[in-house]
């Protein structure tokens, strides 16, 4: 709850407020929880190569970025897939990977070519057909999704893995996730709602580009 304060401010300062919190210690002890659940969870990411075979996740991620160095001295391409929030991330690291680290990347954002194939095919072709006219042999495909059972999702990496591109995926929710069983490589996070899926995913994309990037 907020209430107005009846101090002087200038014309344009717009309304001020200070907080009245009744209940300080408890919500001040829910947003501690939030953090050590968010810690517990990027603490138990589990990576694996080839569906199930587990390995170190520093290994997985050194593995992520020389693929993605001998993606970018190749001048092969990155294609970020996802829905909804997922989407969202694909474009922002699409955008990241493209000014900071000097890949090539493309995401499938274009309401038009959505539209059409969703309206003329079906919804779970949005990726799979423009990755058909698009995609080639040692490209890199990261799809993105929280439950790991997206269709639109599941039929691209599947396409794209047979096309002999590098499928990396990121899941959450249940262990044994479709998605999880597609990728070269693998990461999951045992995150049982979608905002702690999401911001797990964020994590695990920034600490790659991050890890890429000719900026640093």
């Amino acid at each position: 709850m907020f209430k107005e304060t009846t101090q002087p401010r200038s014309p344009n300062s717009g309304p001020q407020f200070e907080a009245v919190l009744p209940c300080e210690s408890k919500r001040t002890s829910e947003w501690n929880e939030q953090v050590v659940a968010l810690a517990d969870c990027l603490g138990a990411v589990a990576a694996t190569v080839e569906g199930d075979v587990s390995i170190d996740t520093d290994r997985a991620f050194d593995l992520w970025c020389e693929t993605t160095e001998v993606v970018r001295q190749a001048e092969r391409v990155i294609y970020l897939i996802g829905n909804g929030a997922s989407a969202s991330m694909a474009s922002h690291f699409a955008a990241d990977l493209a000014k900071n680290a000097e890949l090539h990347t493309q995401v499938f954002t274009d309401t038009s070519l959505i539209t059409a194939v969703a309206n003329d095919l079906s919804y779970d072709m949005v990726f799979v057909t423009p990755l058909r006219q698009r995609l080639k042999g040692g490209d890199m495909v990261v799809a993105i999704s929280s439950s790991g059972n997206s269709p639109n999702v599941l039929k691209a990496a599947e396409w794209a893995a047979l096309r002999k591109a590098t499928v990396v995926t990121l899941s959450a929710m249940q262990p044994d996730n479709a998605l999880r069983q597609l990728g070269a490589l693998n990461f999951w996070l045992p995150a049982d709602t979608y905002g702690m899926a999401e911001t797990g995913h964020a994590a695990i994309l920034h600490h790659w580009m991050d890890r890429v990037s000719l900026q640093r």
